[in-house]
């Protein structure tokens, strides 16, 4: 009789639980930078001391040394997988964008982002209100040269970006990080 509740009731919990992660909407004018089911659009950033360095990742769910790899919906940094290696979109953005993405660091978590010239840490102290273990919002908004990095909607920094094409890179560099819903908004 117990196993038979138990049975029900996880099978009506789970429509609840599918629900929930999938609340998510995507807001009016951005675009996916990550389709949550490979790594399709992105390839591995040069790099001079990896032979893979520029390969396209499209339609693969794992880079080649299995540094990120997506799971359910999420791009993972493995922080047991050892190697400072990079993925970057394939398209650069030269003009006005707002990137937003969730991202849930690891204990220890020294992970980085690069867009329009600047380098972004994700650790702490660097984002105060950064929370280990939970999912945290994350947005860079620039404005011609300006940009402005925000952490769970409150301000982290601003800082002077470079007028030039680039595209947004993840560096893998120390501990465990996820990342997920990687959007931007930009003319």
């Amino acid at each position: 009789m117990y196993r038979s509740l138990l049975c029900l009731f996880t099978f009506l919990a789970a429509p609840v639980v599918a629900n929930a992660a999938d609340d998510f909407k995507l807001e009016s004018g951005f675009t996916l930078l990550f389709n949550g089911k490979d790594l399709s659009g992105w390839k591995v950033a040069p790099n001079k001391d990896k032979d893979k360095s520029g390969d396209s990742l499209e339609g693969k769910a794992e880079s080649p040394t299995k540094r990120f790899v997506v799971t359910d919906g999420v791009i993972v940094i493995d922080g047991k997988v050892k190697g400072d290696i990079a993925i970057t979109t394939e398209k650069t953005f030269a003009k006005d964008a707002h990137i937003k993405f969730d991202f849930k660091p690891g204990k220890g978590c020294n992970n980085d982002l690069f867009f329009r010239g600047i380098k972004f840490d994700i650790k702490s102290p660097d984002i105060k209100n950064m929370k280990e273990d939970e999912w945290n919002t994350f947005e860079i908004v620039v404005t011609g040269t300006q940009a402005e990095i925000k952490c769970n909607g409150e301000l982290v920094k601003k800082q002077t970006a470079k007028a030039g094409a680039t595209p947004l890179s993840i560096r893998a560099e120390f501990g465990a990080i996820d990342f997920r819903r990687i959007r931007i908004k930009s003319e």
